[in-house]
């Protein structure tokens, strides 16, 4: 995957997962970050956890909602470290 789907997919998962945490949010670039992080996180639970190699692969429907549940993860474990701010 090149560093433009990644981009792309980064800042759609990071926004959605954003609105649904219900956060005060991390700005454009603190989402594409989160996105990204997420879809690494959402990647290797994929494959560790589910046994489905390649889950995030493009920018297609399925890395997007891998992506997106990796980063709703990811915030709730941020905000489970750092309880005291709501990002």
């Amino acid at each position: 995957m090149n560093i433009l789907s990644w981009i792309l997919v980064g800042l759609v998962a990071g926004w959605l997962a954003g609105v649904v945490m219900k956060g005060g949010g991390y700005g454009v670039l603190g989402d594409i970050i989160v996105g990204i992080i997420g879809a690494l996180v959402g990647g290797w639970l994929a494959t560790s956890v589910f046994g489905a190699p390649g889950a995030v692969n493009g920018f297609n429907l399925t890395s997007i909602v891998v992506a997106f549940l990796g980063a709703v993860v990811t915030i709730a474990i941020l905000r489970a470290i750092n309880p005291g701010t709501r990002m």
